[in-house]
């Protein structure tokens, strides 16, 4: 492992967003000494998952489609540090509105890195890819590698797919220090279309009788499963170590079926919890086998998960327990 990066000014697209508040959050909590900028479009700054640290945080209104406003905002705060985090990231509604979610991604990528350099800077950059790139890999392929092929299977994974190799493309062609992050599936309580969230919530609804019953999509997927904290903590890890030009995987250790945990999710709930498949929760193409090799991840930064599942799950539900509560009108009013 090398010696540890220091930055004192860095900046994180879409920290309006679940993962990117969340990563704001870990910043704040454990550097202080970190000046904290953020960009986000204005319908992405009316979300309250900053509420908590909004003193700490300076937004600025960017819309990574509009070059002049990305340009603006990198050329004003020249950040030593730029986790990349923004994106249109519904699988399932990619394959509805999918020149949206291209145009989104790439495009947004694209002027992000035009505007790093043609402002003159050289900050380190993490893009945040995904572990949806890989698509479906034969089984000889699991665990996966950094070096397994890309079989995209929705347009937002051919998104990514763009995005990662956008960034081996500035590295290559302009030296750009850029970290590219493959993140498999992990448990964000801020993030309502992921499966296990939408599980939580479902059940905390039942939970108040506020409705029957629990719907689902696809239950045979084998997901890796890690906690919302630990990956936003491998996230700042990866570019303290990493290598500019690399990729590495990033996820858990607790392998189960999409299914499995939903058993685990009843288990815990206070009334029955009687569940329906919904097929238009079903996605035309899917991908059902997502296990990664991280080791090369842990071998450049040290890292290991902090979170058990059971903390990881229980602190899922009891953010969504609290939520509902709100939503229904019966939480304390300190809580409202």
């Amino acid at each position: 492992m090398s010696e540890a990066r220091t930055f004192r000014r860095v900046m994180i697209t879409g920290i309006g967003g679940s993962g990117g508040s969340y990563l704001a959050d870990y910043i704040v909590e454990h550097h202080p000494e970190v000046e904290l900028h953020g960009v986000a479009r204005w319908h992405s700054t009316t979300q309250d998952n900053l509420t908590a640290i909004a003193s700490r945080v300076k937004v600025h209104e960017v819309d990574l489609n509009d070059f002049a406003s990305v340009f603006a905002a990198v050329r004003d705060v020249k950040p030593d540090a730029i986790f990349h985090l923004a994106a249109h990231a519904n699988v399932r509604a990619s394959f509805i509105t999918p020149n949206a979610v291209l145009s989104n991604n790439v495009i947004g990528t694209s002027n992000l890195l035009e505007a790093i350099r043609l402002a003159g800077l050289d900050p380190w950059i993490q893009i945040c890819s995904t572990s949806e790139v890989y698509g479906q890999v034969d089984p000889k392929e699991v665990p996966i590698r950094e070096e397994a092929p890309m079989r995209p299977a929705s347009p937002y994974a051919v998104s990514k797919v763009a995005q990662d190799l956008l960034g081996y493309t500035y590295f290559t062609a302009y030296q750009m220090r850029i970290v590219r992050t493959r993140m498999f599936a992990y448990l964000n309580p801020r993030r309502t279309d992921l499966f296990a969230t939408a599980f939580a919530r479902q059940v905390a609804r039942i939970e108040l009788g506020l409705q029957d019953e629990l719907v689902h999509g696809n239950l045979d997927s084998v997901r890796t499963i890690i906690d919302v904290r630990d990956a936003m903590r491998a996230y700042w890890d990866a570019l303290l170590y990493c290598t500019a030009g690399e990729a590495y995987n990033i996820g858990g250790a607790t392998v189960m079926k999409v299914g499995d945990f939903l058993e685990r999710l009843k288990a815990m709930a206070t009334v029955p919890i009687p569940t329906r498949v919904n097929p238009a929760l079903l996605r035309p193409a899917d991908v059902t086998l997502q296990i990664p090799s991280t080791d090369k991840f842990v071998a450049a930064t040290g890292w290991k998960a902090e979170y058990s599942f059971d903390d990881s799950i229980a602190h899922l539900l009891d953010h969504w327990r609290a939520r509902v509560r709100v939503e229904a009108g019966t939480a304390p009013p300190e809580l409202r």
